[in-house]
């Protein structure tokens, strides 16, 4: 057992699927992590099991937070990757949650604990979420694409094959983990409007719990999601209608969203390659140096 993973409790878990999602890199607009999130308060997840995070993280560049409890203890919080298992309603097996954060540092090692402690817990699936920033608009549903390499997975499931070539996340090195493991994978990914990339988008966590609600074969309520979704599209909205220029734009890509028909939607990593792209054209105008090609 690898010295970094603290195993609190050992449930008793039937035929696992394990959801996992990481802010960082492969989160634009917390699309990934608000979906994990909700869906670990949804389903009642219990938490058994974290990896430390000392050998993974440079607490210089992603530190600790501190915080009051009651406004006299002061409690000191290192960056998490921690495990939570729960049943959601519908289901006849068992859903293993990840929440973390990209690390820093040792991803081969670390996406190794992960798979190894996936594996150990006889998880059947393994289907991680992303979301992208792309020039899609935040008035439309955030389109969502899936990817496997197994073509047994693509064929099953009715998935894309994954095609992308270029830089990649800890999302990308935990799917190579779990190839080497003969772990079955999935990949999922939401588009999320660029020029609100700050904003936390609930629209593109919706989309993903919908995608997944499709994927596990269970209806997830989403209630509370759309209702932040439709607070989300009407103070953006605001945001967009202050500025000419933004909204023109807008409205070019509300206009190119309404002729694609959901067959023609690009696959999440080829999205992950337009931004790439986005970057490093920015960097360029910026005169900035072009960190993208040195990924």
């Amino acid at each position: 057992m690898p010295e970094e993973l603290r195993i609190s409790s050992r449930p008793s878990l039937e035929r696992p699927t394990l959801i996992a999602a990481f802010r960082g890199w492969n989160d634009g607009g917390q699309g990934a992590s608000l979906a994990a999130g909700y869906l670990a308060k949804l389903w009642g997840a219990e938490r058994f099991a974290e990896v430390d995070p000392e050998n993974f993280f440079d607490f210089q560049a992603t530190r600790p937070h501190v915080t009051l409890e009651e406004g006299v203890t002061r409690r000191l919080d290192w960056p998490a990757t921690v495990f939570y298992h729960g049943r959601p309603p519908g289901l006849d097996h068992d859903v293993v949650l990840l929440l973390g954060i990209e690390p820093n540092l040792r991803w081969r090692t670390f996406t190794d604990i992960v798979a190894g402690y996936a594996k150990e817990l006889r998880t059947e699936l393994v289907v991680t979420l992303g979301a992208l920033l792309a020039d899609v608009p935040h008035t439309r549903s955030c389109p969502v694409t899936g990817t496997a390499s197994d073509e047994q997975l693509v064929e099953r499931l009715g998935l894309s094959a994954s095609r992308y070539e270029g830089p990649t996340g800890v999302v990308g090195v935990l799917h190579d983990a779990c190839r080497r493991l003969d772990l079955p994978s999935v990949s999922l990914w939401a588009a999320v409007p660029h020029y609100v990339s700050l904003t936390p988008t609930p629209r593109a966590a919706l989309a993903l719990c919908e995608r997944l609600g499709d994927l596990l074969g269970t209806r997830i309520d989403t209630e509370e999601l759309e209702e932040a979704s439709a607070a989300y599209v009407d103070q953006v909205s605001e945001a967009v209608s202050s500025d000419p220029d933004t909204a023109t734009y807008v409205e070019e890509l509300e206009a190119r969203a309404d002729e694609i028909s959901e067959e023609n939607v690009p696959s999440g990593e080829a999205l992950a390659a337009e931004l790439t792209r986005f970057l490093r054209d920015r960097d360029r105008e910026n005169g900035e140096p072009d960190f993208a090609s040195d990924q």
